[in-house]
C-alpha cells in the first residue's frame, strides 16, 4: 500500500506548479488556482508522510520528486506549449530509469 501512497503522492505534485503557474494571469491573481495548489501540496505531504512508514526517506523523496518532475515535464509541454526537444525526452527518460531503478532496488 506504500507504494500506492507514494505514487498517489507524486501525481498530486503535478497540481501545484500547474496551479500556480494558472494562477499568475495579466489581470491578477486567480485565487481559485492557489488554492488548487494549496490542495494538491497537503495532500501529496500528506500521501508521502504515509508512504514513508515502510518506504526508506531516501528511495522514498527520490520517487516523489522524480514522479513529480516527469509529470511537470508531460503536463508543460501539453498544456503550456513548452519545448518537446529530443535532449529534454532523454534526459526525463533517465529520471524514468531511475525511479524504475529504485523500485526494483527496493524489494
Amino acid at each position: 500500500m506504500a507504494w500506492t501512497y507514494l505514487i498517489v503522492a507524486g501525481i498530486f505534485e503535478w497540481g501545484w506548479p500547474v496551479g500556480l503557474k494558472l494562477a499568475l494571469a495579466d489581470g491578477g491573481v486567480r485565487w481559485g488556482w492557489i488554492g488548487f495548489a494549496a490542495l494538491c501540496i497537503v495532500a501529496s505531504g500528506a500521501l508521502l508522510l504515509l508512504a514513508q512508514r515502510t518506504i526508506p526517506i531516501g528511495t522514498a523523496y527520490a520517487v516523489w520528486t522524480g514522479i513529480g518532475a516527469v509529470g511537470a515535464f508531460f503536463l508543460g509541454i501539453a498544456l503550456f506549449g513548452e519545448p518537446a526537444t529530443l535532449v529534454r525526452f532523454f534526459f526525463v527518460g533517465l529520471i524514468v530509469i531511475g525511479i524504475v531503478g529504485l523500485k526494483l532496488a527496493s524489494d
